[in-house]
């Protein structure tokens, strides 16, 4: 996170941030983008497993810049809890019960249309990862991988960027 607040601080002074590159990464201009990577990132959790969800819950802990602001166990929950705190980045489970993530993620995008929404799953079906950037996720991360990938791929969806599992690197450009 702090190689991100470099980043931004570097390329907002040497006026590398164009308006066609990083415009409109999910309803962000310039300006939001630059201020969400210099500030602390408010991350929502959502997955119906408690000991996946304290796993996340302390590996994000680890990093200063990366503050867990909720945690939902179904995807009613998740909508709801989206709408109410408007979290910067929600980590959301596939397999979700009252509401899958997909379409959990589907009705996150109307009512937190600038939350930014990483998939973390078991699943690597093409077309549930194919499914999960339709609903609009900006990544997907296996569960066997997050150790390796969780970080990576948050950096990546907060600069607006997609991101697949390295285990999944033969899947294609998801773009």
């Amino acid at each position: 996170m702090q190689r991100l607040r470099r980043l931004a601080n570097v390329t907002l002074r040497s006026g590398h941030l164009s308006r066609k590159r990083w415009g409109n990464f999910r309803n962000m201009n310039i300006e939001e983008t630059v201020e969400l990577l210099q500030s602390t990132v408010r991350v929502l959790v959502v997955d119906d497993v408690e000991l996946w969800q304290t796993f996340v819950h302390m590996h994000l802990d680890k990093e200063p810049n990366l503050h867990v602001i909720g945690v939902a166990a179904d995807g009613l929950e998740a909508v709801r809890k989206a709408e109410e705190q408007l979290p910067d980045l929600i980590l959301l489970g596939v397999s979700l019960p009252k509401l899958n993530g997909l379409e959990a993620a589907r009705q996150i995008r109307e009512v937190a249309p600038k939350s930014r929404i990483l998939f973390l799953s078991v699943e690597s079906d093409p077309d549930v990862v194919l499914g999960a950037f339709s609903a609009g996720g900006l990544g997907y991360v296996l569960k066997s991988d997050a150790a390796r990938d969780l970080l990576a791929g948050i950096e990546s969806v907060l600069l607006g960027r997609r991101f697949v599992s390295r285990s999944l690197s033969d899947f294609g450009d998801v773009t």
